[in-house]
């Protein structure tokens, strides 16, 4: 891998140089003069860390817009059946699709949960963003579907070691209410014994937490927590219906979880995240988007917004939710969760980076940039993406981007019978 230099962008208020080796920030210093592969100019442009999207299904793109204002049962019998006509080819152009629109809203890493995980990896190696790709579990109580996709899990796993460094295998469980508890165990086994992070829905609805309380006497947390699937390998996505000894668990435990504000919202399953509460308790608190079927986009900026809105509205406290803290739950938390040295610019860390075109009404005045960048501007401000080292968006321009959009939508119009 070859060096880049990135002259006078603005970190932290102040121009500076940045230089890249291979997939690393080299050095960061007010000028750098130093032979490069590459020299950006970044005049006019602050950097940050890229961000990461910690919950979606990406191909998902696919149903955007296509099943609204419905109640969620009838939503989701809309998408399983659009789901039963997905192939691997499908799966690949929709997840084309969603990494360019990921990139050019500033996403440079994100933890996926869908299905064909070979085709999720070949368009994220493509086109060169970070990814997290998993074998993902859902046996519907069935002892031979879940032995079948046991011994898929370990084929994928072994396939996995020839992957590009940047991308990592991970294992998903769907939900507690879709998979048995002998799959789940295993699952989270095989996770535990690799290393691998491990991923899941958990009360994301009250009637789901209801349910386990009504079969169990337990909530989706404590069911968890009794089948030893807690912990800081873990990522459990909304989270949004936990009482006072659910988010004693998840805090005692290190669990990671993940808000995703705009899906709830849309899908009416519920606004009142315990962002404070499950920070408080020692929880490691990140954000997603979901799939675009729910939350119809894939921009985290937007959700970092909505979810700051949300937090001071419910709680009637507009200092809830300071925004140093939500950029940190974008980038420095997810990146803890996963495991990996990035969501900072920092000498040393992973040259995972978005530039920011500063140029424009929405950063007038300049006197607070983050608020700005979060509240004030729309995602048309993000540039360019440097991932693992890589120019991967220049000038808001992902290679191959004409031919995603055409053969993408081709593919959803059939796949949902439009």
């Amino acid at each position: 891998m070859g060096t880049l230099l990135l002259k006078s962008v603005q970190l932290d208020g102040r121009q500076t140089d940045i230089l890249i080796e291979g997939n690393r920030i080299a050095r960061i210093a007010a000028s750098i003069e130093a032979p490069a592969d590459r020299v950006l100019d970044g005049r006019g442009k602050a950097v940050i860390p890229g961000l990461i999207n910690m919950h979606t299904h990406a191909a998902m793109t696919l149903m955007r817009s296509c099943y609204e204002d419905q109640p969620l049962q009838d939503w989701l019998e809309r998408v399983w059946q659009a789901e039963a006509r997905l192939d691997e080819e499908a799966v690949y152009w929709g997840t084309r699709l969603a990494i360019l629109e990921m990139l050019k809203t500033g996403t440079t890493c994100f933890l996926d949960m869908y299905w064909h995980t070979p085709a999720i990896a070949r368009a994220a190696a493509e086109m060169g963003i970070r990814a997290f790709i998993p074998y993902h579990f859902l046996d519907s109580f069935d002892h031979d579907k879940a032995e079948q996709q046991y011994r898929e899990c370990q084929q994928m796993y072994a396939a996995s070691r020839n992957w590009p460094e940047r991308l990592q295998f991970c294992v998903a469980v769907h939900a507690d209410y879709t998979t048995s508890e002998a799959t789940m165990l295993r699952a989270g086994m095989f996770a535990h014994e690799h290393g691998l992070v491990f991923t899941a829905h958990l009360a994301e609805t009250l009637s789901e937490t209801q349910e386990d309380i009504v079969k169990m006497s337990l909530t989706p947390a404590q069911h968890f927590n009794r089948l030893g699937l807690l912990g800081p390998q873990t990522v459990l996505a909304h989270s949004l219906w936990v009482d006072d000894h659910d988010i004693e668990l998840l805090g005692r435990t290190h669990t990671n979880v993940v808000h995703n504000i705009n899906s709830n919202l849309k899908l009416a399953s519920g606004y009142r995240f315990k962002y404070n509460e499950l920070r408080d308790a020692g929880a490691n608190v990140c954000i997603g988007t979901d799939g675009a079927a729910s939350s119809n986009n894939l921009d985290i900026r937007e959700s970092m917004k909505t979810m700051a809105m949300v937090q001071k509205a419910w709680r009637e406290d507009p200092s809830a939710m300071p925004l140093g803290e939500l950029m940190d739950v974008a980038t420095v938390n997810a990146a803890r969760a996963l495991g990996i040295d990035a969501g900072r610019v920092a000498e040393g860390a992973l040259a995972d980076l978005v530039l920011v075109d500063t140029r424009n009404e929405a950063f007038i005045p300049s006197t607070n940039f983050i608020g700005n960048l979060i509240l004030s501007a729309n995602s048309s401000c993000f540039d360019t993406a440097i991932v693992d080292g890589r120019i991967v968006m220049e000038g808001r321009k992902v290679p191959g981007e004409e031919e995603i959009l055409s053969r993408a939508d081709a593919i959803a119009r059939k796949i949902n019978q439009l």
